[in-house]
């Protein structure tokens, strides 16, 4: 069965407060968008990788990784879900994998263990379950209550999907003016019930100088532990 990985990378990372956008970052040798398609393109289970890059994108062709003839390039959008709109659109793939170009601590077993599961369903997402206490604050900061834990869990990334569904979705989705931050919102809005994949709580989003740091830590016990 074929699977394409769409990873939208036209993102700046304005919080990183960087010289060059986050996923261009130096992480233990390589950049965190050449460790990231290295995953997907590593996987025998994909069949091609579209990277949606910004316009006029100055770095990507650098990487040693732009070369891989499986690779495919899209146009990047002012949001994330314009790229992935624009990637599903180079597709032909039956089901696409869509993943944060800042998620390079992604392991080969999660990415399986999500095409198993998501397969038999209408789709379905990597989660992880949320373990702290959790508490509803307002704009004034002060503590409103607490919330139950219980059902919780952080949406990761890949989310997998038929393409075709998916693309409807995201086109619908934006025809009412909804802005999705995730594929699986737009699933939801569709009426589907993505499958929660448990998956590790180490597949990491960088967005600050400190993530950076535990991706390479992180990185660094999955080479130790031969964790691929």
């Amino acid at each position: 069965m074929a699977i394409d990985a769409v990873i939208p990378a036209a993102g700046i990372g304005r919080r990183m407060g960087a010289a060059v956008p986050k996923q261009y970052l130096q992480l233990a040798g390589k950049t965190v968008l050449q460790r990231t398609l290295e995953i997907f393109l590593n996987s025998p289970l994909i069949s091609r990788v579209i990277v949606c890059l910004k316009e006029g994108d100055p770095y990507f062709d650098s990487l040693p990784v732009s070369r891989d003839p499986r690779l495919i390039r899209a146009p990047g959008g002012a949001e994330r879900c314009d790229s992935v709109l624009a990637g599903l659109r180079c597709s032909e793939a039956e089901w696409v994998m869509v993943h944060d170009a800042a998620r390079p601590c992604l392991t080969g077993g999660d990415l399986r263990l999500l095409a198993e599961e998501a397969i038999s369903r209408d789709g379905g997402l990597l989660c992880a379950p949320v373990r702290d206490t959790m508490k509803r604050a307002g704009e004034d900061m002060l503590i409103q209550g607490t919330v139950d834990r219980n059902g919780l869990y952080h949406a990761l990334t890949p989310q997998m999907f038929r393409r075709t569904e998916l693309l409807q979705a995201l086109e619908d989705a934006a025809s009412r003016g909804l802005k999705v931050t995730d594929e699986s919102s737009a699933m939801e809005l569709a009426g589907c019930r993505p499958l929660a994949v448990a998956g590790r709580a180490d597949n990491i989003k960088i967005t600050s100088q400190g993530d950076l740091e535990l991706a390479e830590f992180i990185l660094e016990g999955h080479r130790r532990n031969g964790i691929v």
